[in-house]
């Protein structure tokens, strides 16, 4: 029987429990903001600002013209772009076509892109074609395109929507907009097609709305199907937990492909009609400045911004008492970081929790009305249930003050992974989904992450499973045997360590070598920061390794 809400004796005063929440499109967070707040100014990109009916038309005019290159109710497009107003234009415009996002990160080697565009048989591709300082943004797609059979690739740039002085400007910082074969251009598309008439109707208690690939709570990389409901819920949920209003400014520099910046930064925003400053990747200074200039209230991130802000050299030359709120989620908060963070800024900063497979937000401190509690998650958010269930056994629910693993239950919920029946029946079981998080609730109803999932390593946010790396390892000629672990790291929260037993001890492998390799094949994250030759790993008797006797010997190291 699942334990008393307690959470419910801590209820701030600010949070409605019922939020009313009703089955909608997730495109109508734009089409209800735009009617009810045209003229407002939903983007700030680089100077250039778009308002709500602007964004509207130019995702409607996007939508039609994917309707025009064939694209028919549930088909899957990528989206392979940084921060940029095409992401937001190309995601509302796949929506209302009846398109289903799939977000995919330009951090992606060529490996990773191809698995994720083949594993959703997406048929179409949004990607930006800049090269930045030296790194060329299309490359990864170039790479893997003839081997997925994709209909279109429609490119966009960082500078396709900057005024022509700074689109200058970028071209020496060194952005470079370079045309790609065989592809169409985003603006071409947008100037020939005049906005959709009618959007495409979806089911959204049923239809999907994103499919989001995550390692997930079983450890393999999978596709969560997330709803036009359970997104709409969430981002309904997250701005009445904020709490946000049209009057909010919100700083938008978490990633967009991530869910936690598309739920918080993006879709909770629209759903209040506030302003989203967007930014295309982390920048300390810039961050800071961005902050000052446009008096951002709202500022979402994760551990390792907060911690890069507090560290700056030069944050006391900026004023960051704009800032009103802010959640930290993605990876465990330090409680030194949370204090200097509102010492800077008179702002209050909380902890929250959330998964991909919940769209992904289901815990918040309150922000007002109720005092966070140092190291936990929070409370539920509204119309979100959460229980601590035996780890043995998942029907058996466990008292106040037990530990668990954490199960969730509300309209967040995914549907399911994709063409994965039976991990999903193993993870989603009578409407609660197990999170693989070991936890406990106290009496006033605040949760407790107590240990992350087993394997899984928190590089500030970005989830990375050892055996993703170990494959890679394993390419090495040299390479005998690999082992990926977590180790601690002061700024990321956690780093991809490695245990490598070479072919031939005689050689002379270096570590540097080693990171070089993995560098060249997954994303920046992934690539273990130390690499520890050794002769043999520790195994059971039948032949599994011990990660946990090199997590122990990787602490004893570093203690």
């Amino acid at each position: 029987m699942l334990q008393e809400r307690a959470w419910h004796r801590s209820w701030p005063k600010y949070l409605p429990r019922d939020l009313g929440i009703s089955p909608s499109p997730l495109h109508s967070l734009l089409t209800e903001s735009a009617s009810r707040l045209p003229n407002r100014t939903c983007i700030v990109y680089q100077g250039r600002t778009f308002t709500y009916s602007e964004l509207d038309e130019l995702s409607s005019r996007f939508g039609s013209a994917l309707a025009a290159l064939g694209l028919r109710k549930g088909d899957r497009v990528g989206v392979f772009t940084p921060n940029m107003p095409q992401f937001i234009i190309s995601y509302f415009g796949i929506l209302k076509a009846g398109g289903v996002v799939v977000t995919c990160s330009p951090l992606y080697k060529e490996r990773e892109l191809e698995f994720q565009l083949r594993d959703s048989g997406s048929s179409l591709v949004i990607a930006a074609n800049d090269v930045v300082r030296g790194n060329d943004l299309y490359n990864s797609l170039e790479a893997c395109r003839g081997r997925l059979g994709l209909r279109h690739v429609i490119t966009a740039s960082l500078t396709d929507y900057l005024p022509a002085l700074k689109r200058n400007l970028a071209g020496l910082a060194g952005v470079k907009n370079l045309r790609r074969e065989g592809t169409i251009g985003f603006m071409d598309l947008i100037r020939a097609h005049r906005p959709l008439e009618r959007f495409v109707e979806v089911d959204p208690m049923s239809d999907l709305a994103v499919l989001q690939y995550t390692g997930g709570t079983t450890g393999t990389s999978k596709g969560a199907m997330l709803t036009h409901h359970n997104l709409y819920a969430n981002a309904m949920m997250a701005a009445a937990a904020l709490p946000l209003t049209a009057e909010d400014i919100t700083l938008a520099v978490l990633p967009l492909f991530h869910i936690y910046g598309m739920t918080v930064t993006m879709n909770a925003p629209i759903f209040a009609g506030a302003k989203i400053v967007l930014l295309p990747r982390f920048e300390v200074k810039q961050v800071m400045e961005t902050i000052q200039k446009e008096r951002v209230t709202c500022f979402c991130a994760v551990p390792t911004m907060y911690i890069a802000v507090i560290n700056s050299e030069e944050g006391k030359r900026f004023d960051l008492r704009s800032v009103r709120a802010c959640i930290s989620g993605g990876a465990p908060l330090a409680v030194a970081v949370r204090k200097k963070f509102i010492e800077m800024t008179g702002g209050n900063l909380v902890e929250g929790y959330g998964l991909t497979e919940c769209s992904p937000v289901t815990h918040i401190n309150p922000l007002k009305d109720a005092l966070p509690k140092e190291a936990s998650i929070g409370i539920p958010l509204p119309a979100t249930d959460a229980a601590i269930v035996d780890l043995d056994d998942p029907e058996k629910f466990l008292p106040t003050g037990e530990v668990g693993e954490l199960a969730i239950r509300g309209p967040q919920v995914m549907k399911g992974y994709w063409n994965r029946s039976e991990e999903s029946e193993m993870v989603v079981r009578n409407g609660w989904l197990l999170t693989g998080d070991i936890a406990r609730m106290d009496d006033d109803g605040y949760f407790y992450i107590v240990d992350r999932k087993k394997d899984m390593v928190d590089v500030g946010g970005f989830k990375v499973y050892p055996r993703e790396v170990e494959e890679v390892l394993f390419e090495h000629p040299e390479v005998k045997e690999a082992a990926a672990i977590g180790m601690v790291d002061p700024y990321r929260g956690e780093a991809v360590k490695a245990f490598v037993v070479l072919k031939d001890p005689t050689k002379r492998i270096s570590e540097a070598e080693i990171i070089q390799f993995c560098t060249e094949r997954v994303a920046k994250y992934k690539v273990p920061k130390q690499v520890e030759f050794v002769g043999e790993l520790p195994k059971t008797l039948v032949g599994k390794v011990l990660r946990r006797k090199l997590r122990e010997g990787a602490t004893s190291q570093q203690s």
